[in-house]
Formats: structure tokens, C-alpha cells, sequence
């Protein structure tokens, strides 16, 4: 299939109901309002292309973008790809979403996010944050560096509060992840997210909250799923 061709079948399944539901959440226009379920079906039809991906992603459309996520053949990205990804995502939502999965299931994931999170550019570091508890949800233990895990739930717990708004709810997401793929740090996690206390960050226009860390790791615990891999980060 064509760039063309793509984008034509994502305005045929675009609804202004979703279109609304994204753009509340951060999405910014060119929009086209194609629910994830009917990205899939195209996931489906195209299975892999890492140029269709590309192409797709320099749109500057919202779903076309997500929908490059879902098709791109990851360990053929560049760093050069990945950089250009994050600067043009059409918003956070792609950014925080589809770029840190992608990072993070590339050869480069562990390199670009401790990168991206020393950024004092809120989106950079958000997507930083993000691949960071992607990366920690698909890869065994035993390719982490489980000492620099410890380390940086350490580093949340001294300095979340006086972060940007993206960054804490993203901050707040890794020591969910730390805590409920890493058996050996669900400890440690617990002890951070107790810490750290209530996250205060402003969801826009949405119905979402922040999830409480503590109470999230635990129902991981009572179901007996900690230390669990994901097959893939994107959802």
C-alpha cells in the first residue's frame, strides 16, 4: 500500500466522536479520529514496512503516525529516525506513546532514554520516561542494569514533585513499570511510590487521573503477575 492509499482508509474509518476523544487528549491537527481497533485491522492488511512506516510518520497526521508505530520494523530504526520521530510527533500523546515504544524496542532504547530524560524540554523527557518503563516491561532482568533501575527510582523520589507536568505523570509511570516487571525492585518501587506520595498533574480536558503507584504494583501482586513480560510495548 501507498501513503495514498493509507491515508485514504483512515479517513473512511475517522468518526468526529473520536476525532474529539483524541484531540482532548492532546492530539493536534491534522486529525483524522481513527480508533485503535480499526488501526489494527490495518496493522493487519500491511503487517510490516519500515519505509511505508516512515512515510506515514512525515504526514504530520495524528493516526498515521500511531499507525507507523504499529508497522515499522523496530530494529531497523536509526537513531537519526528516532530523533526525527520525536521532533515531529504531531503531539506528547505520539510522542509519550508511540515513539518511547518504538525506542524502546529498538537497539537504541536504553541509550536514548537516560538521553532524553536529562532534556529540560518537557516532551523529550517525558518520552525519555516512557521507554524507560517500556524497555523494563519487555526485556529480561538479566539484559537490565538492575544497580541504574535502583538508581533512578532514587532520583524520582528526590526530584518528581519539581518536574513538568508530562514528566511526573511519566515518572510516575516507570516506578509502576520498576515495581511490577522487576521482581527483585518491587520492593524498592513500593518504598519510592510511598514516598513520593500523591502525584498532582493536570489531565486537560479528560476523565483520566494519575494512578497511585502503590495500590497499582500491589493488585499486580495479589493477581501473582509481577516480574511478567510483555511480548511487545505497543498497545
Amino acid at each position: 500500500m501507498t501513503v495514498t492509499e493509507v491515508v485514504a482508509q483512515l479517513e473512511e474509518f475517522g468518526t468526529d466522536s473520536t476525532k474529539n476523544i483524541l484531540m482532548n487528549h492532546g492530539a493536534q491537527a491534522p486529525v483524522l479520529g481513527v480508533k485503535v481497533a480499526d488501526l489494527k485491522k490495518l496493522q493487519k492488511q500491511i503487517k510490516q514496512d519500515y519505509q511505508l512506516a516512515l512515510d506515514l510518520f512525515d504526514t504530520g497526521i495524528y493516526d498515521a503516525q500511531y499507525l507507523a508505530g504499529l508497522i515499522t520494523d523496530d530494529a531497523k530504526m536509526t537513531k537519526t529516525n528516532l530523533h526525527r520521530w520525536l521532533t515531529r510527533a504531531n503531539c506528547t500523546s505520539i510522542s509519550g506513546t508511540t515513539v518511547a515504544w518504538v525506542t524502546a524496542e529498538s537497539r537504541y532504547g536504553h541509550e536514548l532514554a537516560l538521553e532524553w530524560i536529562d532534556s529540560n524540554k518537557e516532551a523529550k523527557a517525558q518520552a525519555g520516561w516512557q521507554t524507560l518503563a517500556s524497555l523494563v516491561s519487555i526485556r529480561n532482568d538479566s539484559e537490565l542494569d538492575l544497580a541504574e533501575m535502583k538508581r533512578l527510582l532514587k532520583h524520582i523520589a528526590q526530584t518528581i514533585h519539581q518536574q513538568p507536568n508530562l514528566v511526573r505523570y511519566a515518572m510516575n509511570g516507570f516506578v509502576i513499570s520498576a515495581g511490577c516487571y522487576i521482581n527483585s525492585l518491587t520492593a524498592a518501587a513500593i518504598q519510592t511510590a510511598k514516598k513520593i506520595g500523591t502525584v498532582s498533574v493536570d489531565m486537560g480536558k479528560t476523565a483520566c487521573s494519575v494512578p497511585s503507584a502503590v495500590e497499582y504494583i500491589q493488585k499486580v501482586q495479589q493477581r501473582g503477575t509481577i516480574g511478567k513480560k510483555r511480548k511487545t510495548a505497543k498497545c
